[in-house]
């Protein structure tokens, strides 16, 4: 018993995102370049979030709960994999390796769960404006964000402790860029059915379940907006949605792809690309999203560059 532990708390190789021959320096750059965008982007709109009173409502105080999120993960991954390119070392701890992977489930878990109750506050604003400031308090909108927050970690906790208890056997190479879900498991040794049966129910409710709840939200939204006798309305409350919708589709598809197909079908190089839209670009494209489409993130940022300019 004592032996199998030493060999379970071996390090872990990261065959990484590109392949050996490229040059390190040019990828430690690209990925650099990356992630400060990504950290530019959301800590911009989290800061101007907080700054502008006029942003001080539940739906900007959900986008900035995603903003901070998607600031995380990022920080979860960019900065191994760049540090890995830069010493030419692809090895990460036994310990490292499980607290990625609790921080990216985490992570991914709140997003989605996020996600889809920034659809019902949209739907709130849109199907009963008359009842917004009462329907969705400031009260509200924190306890949503905690409750994300909350059962996301909880999942991620429980599913890294059961993966990371298992005994791992042959080689430790996880054909990925950081330690994900299913390219850990691959190494696993014995049967792990039942274990991959909870993993796909638990899949099935954080995903599935946002999913009918987005898509219920906006079915009534898509109701209302065809009931308005208003050419002007109609845009505000598609332009309203648009972005969020944009972000759900990016997030929600690549995580589909990722965990809701059987472990014989996941090939490594699948799961690299639908890791890289859900871990990397879309956090990375998220602020731009919002900014650039939003009227009043937009306005903030105009009010803020002039405000240093005058100054």
């Amino acid at each position: 018993m004592w032996r199998w532990n030493q060999t379970s708390l071996e390090d872990f190789i990261l065959q990484g995102l590109f392949d050996d021959s490229l040059n390190h320096i040019c990828l430690f750059l690209l990925l650099m370049l990356v992630f400060l965008i990504a950290v530019i982007g959301n800590s911009l709109t989290i800061l101007l979030i907080c700054a502008d009173p006029h942003l001080h409502t539940p739906m900007y105080f959900l986008l900035s709960q995603l903003s901070l999120m998607d600031l995380m993960y990022v920080s979860t991954t960019i900065p191994k994999m760049a540090s890995n390119y830069l010493s030419g070392k692809k090895s990460i701890s036994f310990v490292g390796c499980a607290t990625q992977h609790f921080m990216y489930l985490s992570l991914g878990g709140a997003e989605c769960l996020l996600l889809a109750l920034m659809a019902y506050d949209r739907y709130v604003a849109i199907c009963h404006p008359l009842r917004y400031t009462v329907l969705m308090s400031r009260r509200v909108g924190v306890m949503m964000a905690v409750m994300s927050w909350l059962s996301a970690s909880v999942n991620s906790l429980i599913h890294t402790s059961i993966l990371m208890s298992f005994p791992f056997c042959g080689s430790r190479i996880i054909h990925h860029f950081f330690c994900e879900f299913p390219a850990v498991l691959k190494l696993v040794c014995g049967d792990i059915t039942t274990y991959e049966n909870t993993v796909y129910i638990s899949s099935i409710v954080l995903l599935l379940l946002p999913i009918i709840l987005v898509s219920a939200s906006y079915g009534f939204i898509l109701h209302s907006v065809i009931q308005m006798r208003s050419a002007g309305s109609k845009r505000n409350a598609f332009a309203t949605c648009s972005s969020h919708i944009i972000v759900v589709s990016l997030l929600y598809g690549a995580c589909i792809f990722s965990y809701m197909r059987p472990r014989s079908q996941h090939t490594p190089l699948q799961d690299k690309v639908g890791s890289v839209f859900y871990s990397i670009i879309t956090p990375t494209l998220n602020p731009l999203i919002y900014t650039l489409r939003n009227k009043d993130v937009a306005k903030a940022l105009k009010k803020v560059l002039k405000r240093d300019i005058i100054t």
